[in-house]
């Protein structure tokens, strides 16, 4: 690994675009949504706040609330000297403070990155990876997590987990109103208008929920172009990815479940059935499409060009 700092680095255009035209969507989506509910009748901003509440805690306490349900332990720079190296020089390379660093003792090869901003990331990879890995695939699958940070990905995807949060909380709350009458105090709503306002919320929450799957993966693209830049090394996270992803497969499912609750940040899904082709329903692209896209920015990194 070089020690050049690098400050500027090209984004890929295209990704970019794309993420900020699905967070359109989805805001236009809630926009038209809130102005059905208004005129239904519907209190939004009690709500509004019940979420807004669910949503500020889990977004502040999201490094804690993964660390506890991965079974993640900090480490120190004397216990995991190599790896607090790697993390330090490559956050260098971002300008960003140095990360908590965590590991998790599992076989299971992965890694993942959280924090609402550099000043409070942190990247954990399983113990499994650092066995499977050569230094420089594991210092760009690093370099990947900490782009996901970088790019302020868990600031993204609150504001979108915020909106579809909205629409599961209407439609439970809808539920039990059919079950026992009324909606939300006014009783002149019949039994068929409060169905109608809960078919719609159940089709608008289906298409954020898309909308949402849709960014997530854009930010896999984003995480790997980010991540290869700095690094200065695609082939290197191609490599890794298709090594993890080679152990990942053959891993029984009941090993897989201890990292399924952080599975949409994981550099590999926890689970990687139906891999083969694009599912609306996955939090990350195909894996050959990721490998895809790192080769060709290899061949054009060499040439100079991006």
């Amino acid at each position: 690994m070089t020690s050049t700092t690098t400050r500027k680095f090209h984004k890929d255009r295209g990704i970019v675009t794309r993420m900020y035209f699905t967070m359109f969507m989805l805001g236009f989506l809630y926009a038209v949504f809130a102005l059905f509910l208004m005129a239904a009748g519907m209190e939004l901003m009690f709500v509004g706040g019940i979420v807004g509440i669910m949503v500020v805690v889990q977004y502040y306490m999201s490094d804690k609330l993964i660390l506890m349900s991965t079974g993640a332990k900090t480490v120190t720079a004397e216990e995991q000297p190599t790896l607090h190296r790697m993390v330090k020089e490559l956050a260098a390379r971002y300008d960003m403070p140095m990360p908590k660093v965590a590991v998790i003792d599992t076989a299971i090869p992965n890694a993942f990155a959280t924090g609402r901003n550099p000043k409070n990331a942190l990247v954990a990879v399983t113990t499994g990876i650092q066995q499977r890995l050569n230094e420089r695939e594991l210092q760009a699958v690093i370099g990947h997590e900490l782009a996901h940070v970088a790019n302020r990905d868990m600031r993204v995807l609150a504001i979108a987990n915020f909106l579809v949060t909205v629409t599961s909380f209407l439609m439970t709350m809808l539920f039990w109103n059919m079950l026992f009458g009324g909606m939300g105090g006014r009783r002149n709503n019949n039994g068929g208008g409060v169905m109608m306002v809960y078919l719609v919320t159940m089709i608008v929450y289906f298409i954020g929920q898309l909308l949402v799957l849709a960014l997530t993966r854009y930010r896999e693209y984003g995480a790997d172009h980010t991540g290869a830049e700095i690094s200065g090394d695609p082939g290197a996270l191609a490599d890794a990815l298709e090594k993890i992803s080679g152990t990942v497969a053959n891993i029984p499912d009941k090993d897989l479940r201890k990292l399924q609750t952080a599975s949409a940040f994981l550099i590999i899904p926890a689970a990687l059935k139906g891999e083969g082709s694009m599912n609306l329903f996955s939090t990350h692209p195909p894996l050959h499409e990721r490998v895809k896209r790192l080769r060709e920015l290899e061949q054009r990194m060499r040439y100079g060009l991006r």
